[in-house]
């Protein structure tokens, strides 16, 4: 738990070029490097403390602090002043939270349309872990929240030229946010159960309402910082 936070709260640090830390008369003790330090101790000690439980299972609840600390502490590193490039056009935009909106934007429009599309022509089942869900739905979600991104950010606002780099954005966004909701109905097949708790009983669990998010937030947050800024 502690070095979930620990996590947490170093991903979730503005991206700046500015140290944060203090100085101890002439060095200068680096607060990032002091949790990495953290996160290897807390990591290591959960991993040998105790050799009854498998070196296996330990790996797996390890994983969990990626799947839920690392992405929230991306998408608090997302808020802020969002920069969007696309070839030699360059918009800024000061909405602080515009990056988290557009990926919850981009879900909600996927996992609508995908339910709508494959209601209405849905014949090919995509998994065994969902079976709900099918081929044809999934791929009209995701043509449907990239078309949608783009009209909004070509017509509704004044994005211009970098409008294709939100579409891709979408894009990332939907696709990877669905191999959320499926790692999710895995881990829960995985646990034999059919919620992820006992909030939200008979919706899937409190979990559900997430599970895209914490997979789609990591990937987008990978083309944000390396191909629009």
């Amino acid at each position: 738990m502690i070095a979930g936070y620990i996590i947490f709260l170093l991903f979730g640090f503005p991206n700046t070029t500015v140290e944060v830390g203090i100085y101890i008369g002439t060095f200068f003790f680096s607060l990032k490097l002091a949790f990495y330090f953290l996160i290897i101790i807390c990591i290591a000690a959960f991993l040998f403390q105790n050799k009854k439980i498998v070196f296996k299972a330990k790996l797996l609840s390890v994983s969990a602090f990626a799947y839920i600390s690392l992405s929230l502490g991306l998408m608090m590193n997302l808020f802020g002043e969002a920069i969007i490039h696309f070839h030699d056009t360059t918009v800024i935009v000061p909405t602080a939270y515009f990056y988290p909106a557009l990926i919850i934007a981009s879900l909600w429009v996927n996992d609508t349309m995908a339910y709508i599309v494959g209601s209405l022509i849905g014949r090919t089942q995509m998994s065994k872990i969902s079976p709900k869900k099918t081929l044809e739905g999934t791929i009209g979600g995701v043509i449907l929240s990239v078309v949608v991104i783009f009209l909004l950010a070509c017509y509704v606002f004044p994005f211009g030229i970098t409008s294709y780099s939100l579409a891709f954005l979408a894009l990332i966004a939907s696709v990877a946010g669905t191999s959320g909701d499926l790692l999710e109905s895995k881990l829960k097949r995985m646990a034999g159960v059919k919620d992820s708790g006992h909030i939200m009983p008979g919706h899937g669990g409190f979990l559900d309402r997430f599970d895209s998010l914490l997979v789609a937030t990591p990937f987008v947050w990978l083309y944000v910082y390396f191909f629009m800024t």
